[in-house]
């Protein structure tokens, strides 16, 4: 994106973005590995996704390892430390266990005070959901210094011999670190929904208490994801479109005026689409899913991160975050740097 000519005026602090951080797995699995693993090739994997990599966690590396790597990172550029911190969200689908909480489990990684720390749990979403949350807390008082993760081993639950699925995803985190700041990315508005009426269309049927593991079903490949991907493509488009255009209207704001949109990484075809129904060129889009594919919980706090640290974002621009995942969910924040 164009270096921005834009000045930053003098703001009052609020509840703002002060710190970022990303954690990407060292294992790459190129599309050419797929091809030996299933019945796949680069060329049918790029033209329906845009994927020709991601990134595959270590056997024993789990969602708390990642998100800790991350959320040290974060602190580090906000200039804090573990000690001050008061509340700890972590947004995965793929959590450690049951229980403990991956939260509970990075909070006692990075060495933090013994304050709140919970999971959430909106598949793609979630991120964005934690983000929304914890802006709004800072806002009201009722903690000072939020850290919001996004963490994800989807490899864990991924059907390695399902060439529509496995390609598909990747394993990462990242981090931001909210508090009230004069600087940094601050929330003008945001748009959550979800319709569980649709949540069969993309879903893992086995591990929870519905429908606990066993042999029996491990056989039949249900504690893997389970996806109808013609009908979450038609609806990740419709979603993401309209709830991208609820949050802008909240503010008044013309689609045209967002300087720079960070989607989430499922499909280059429906970014592609949502840029097309936006009326927004290509360009304004953050796209890092050829490298990384879909992380879920993990995308958009690393392609922010990313945006970031290459500059890419300047002081006074305007940038749409949405997001799309299994429940349904979907979510979208505008936020002003």
């Amino acid at each position: 994106m164009r270096p921005s000519q834009k000045t930053q005026q003098h703001r009052e602090p609020k509840p703002s973005i002060v710190g970022t951080g990303a954690y990407l797995p060292a294992k790459v699995l190129r599309n050419s590995d797929l091809e030996s693993m299933v019945d796949t090739s680069d060329r049918w994997i790029v033209e329906r996704t845009g994927i020709q990599e991601r990134r595959i966690a270590a056997e024993k590396e789990c969602p708390s390892d990642m998100g800790t790597a991350a959320a040290l990172m974060a602190l580090e550029r906000a200039g804090l430390t573990p000690e001050d911190l008061d509340l700890i969200i972590v947004a995965t689908t793929t959590a450690d266990t049951l229980f403990p909480s991956t939260a509970c489990q990075i909070q006692q990684k990075i060495g933090a005070r013994k304050v709140p720390a919970f999971d959430l749990q909106a598949a793609c979403s979630g991120f964005l959901y934690g983000l929304v949350m914890a802006h709004h807390l800072v806002a009201l008082g009722t903690y000072r210094t939020i850290l919001v993760v996004g963490a994800e081993k989807l490899s864990s639950i991924v059907n390695w011999s399902d060439r529509n699925t496995c390609v598909l995803f990747g394993d990462g985190a990242g981090a931001v670190i909210i508090q009230q700041s004069a600087t940094g990315g601050r929330l003008l508005a945001h748009d959550l929904g979800a319709d569980g009426s649709q949540g069969q269309v993309l879903t893992v049927p086995a591990g929870g208490s519905r429908l606990p593991i066993t042999a029996e079903n491990v056989g039949e490949g249900l504690q893997f994801i389970q996806m109808v991907g013609k009908t979450v493509f038609r609806l990740a488009i419709d979603a993401m479109e309209s709830t991208a255009r609820t949050c802008l209207n909240k503010v008044g704001l013309p689609v045209d005026k967002v300087d720079y949109v960070i989607p989430h990484q499922a499909n280059m075809r429906i970014i592609e689409l949502l840029a097309t129904r936006l009326d927004l060129p290509l360009k304004r889009f953050f796209i890092h899913l050829e490298r990384y594919g879909n992380t879920s919980a993990a995308c958009i706090p690393i392609a922010l991160h990313e945006a970031l640290t290459a500059g890419n974002i300047q002081p006074g621009e305007k940038i749409l975050l949405i997001a799309f995942g299994g429940g349904l969910t979907w979510a979208s924040a505008l936020l002003e740097w």
